[in-house]
């Protein structure tokens, strides 16, 4: 059986390449001595991300991740060098093993995480994992943790600090805080247009998404956010449509937070939003948060009342739907999680 998982993942390393500039990393067994390809991988992140810089092709880059810890003692910042991109081309890192793959179990995904101290300066010091540094960026199957350095008081594992890039994708991720030993202030802190999330899991992040600026193009679909013991969404100025459909919103502080003084008339799909202790709220100019009882937002099959039952770690570990809706839940129709093309996850690891 084993023999047969390794041969899957070979043939996994090497699918999937045709047109692309392909960079493999592999945190057990690589080198940052070696050339980078799949029978040569690299061992961290960091060398992998500098190829990438270095590259100056206009075919996709693709930085594929082999399963174990990732440590990063600084920011990863995921830029290229700016020339004629072919049609349809991205920067992607990427697990080698998708959680839609029959190979896949919760060990077999990547783990990041930080123990850098501040890395950027941008509107005040902190650290970043992630920070996307230029057009069409894809981030999918990874599990992002938070930051172990007790000089750390703000961490986002991904970020975006320049409004001119277009294009940051994150599907089927993990974002797992812990506000006592590893947290997160905000998963995702972008700002810019066509930020994405789609089938990702955030569970106990301070907040989850954080979006202020020149925001267009906007979706978070298919999604579970767990937790956010200071809000779901902050949302700055509302300037065009988004979407925002099947998911799962429910234990947070607040779920969506504006700028004082706006009533936008946001539209919310298909959705359980439940136990949070406000649905609503404001950002004040002054600073502190506000509650709002009034609000414009247009609501299609929003529950607001729904009994929420998790798969959570127990006694035999994790296993392969964790932190999804149980079969029990209100909600589960919904297909939201990391989990896409009908599959559920509720198996054993």
């Amino acid at each position: 059986m084993k023999r047969m998982i390794a041969i899957g993942v070979l043939f996994l390393l090497h699918a999937y390449t045709s047109g692309a500039q392909v960079f493999v990393v592999d945190p057990v067994k690589g080198s940052d001595k070696a050339s980078g390809n799949p029978a040569e991988p690299f061992r961290s992140l960091k060398r992998a991300a500098a190829a990438a810089a270095e590259y100056d092709g206009g075919d996709t880059v693709r930085i594929r991740l082999l399963p174990g810890l990732y440590l990063l003692d600084d920011k990863i910042v995921i830029t290229r060098k700016q020339g004629i991109l072919h049609s349809g081309s991205v920067y992607m890192i990427e697990a080698v093993v998708l959680p839609d793959d029959p190979l896949w179990t919760p060990a077999k995904m990547p783990v990041i995480l930080s123990v850098s101290t501040n890395n950027s300066a941008v509107q005040f010091p902190h650290a970043s994992g992630f920070i996307a540094a230029t057009d069409h960026v894809v981030i999918r199957g990874l599990k992002f943790l938070g930051n172990t350095n007790p000089e750390t008081k703000y961490y986002y594992p991904i970020a975006r600090e320049d409004t001119i890039y277009h294009g940051l994708d994150i599907a089927q991720c993990y974002f797992i805080g812990e506000r006592n030993s590893t947290p997160i202030q905000g998963a995702v802190w972008a700002h810019g247009a066509g930020v994405h999330v789609d089938h990702c899991i955030f569970y106990g992040c301070k907040n989850a998404l954080l979006l202020f600026k020149a925001i267009r193009d906007f979706s978070v679909i298919h999604s579970i956010i767990i937790g956010a013991y200071e809000a779901a969404v902050w949302f700055g100025p509302f300037t065009s449509a988004f979407t925002f459909r099947d998911n799962i919103v429910f234990d947070c502080n607040f779920f969506w937070l504006r700028p004082e003084g706006t009533n936008p008339g946001y539209v919310f799909n298909n959705s359980v939003i439940a136990n949070n202790k406000h649905y609503a709220g404001m950002y004040m100019n002054s600073g502190g948060l506000a509650a709002v009882d009034k609000n414009n937002f247009k609501e299609n099959n929003i529950r607001k009342k729904a009994k929420v039952v998790l798969n959570e770690v127990g006694l035999d570990g994790q296993q392969k739907g964790y932190l999804h809706l149980s079969p029990t839940s209100d909600g589960y129709e919904i297909p939201a999680g990391i989990f896409s093309a009908g599959v559920r996850g509720e198996g054993e690891e």
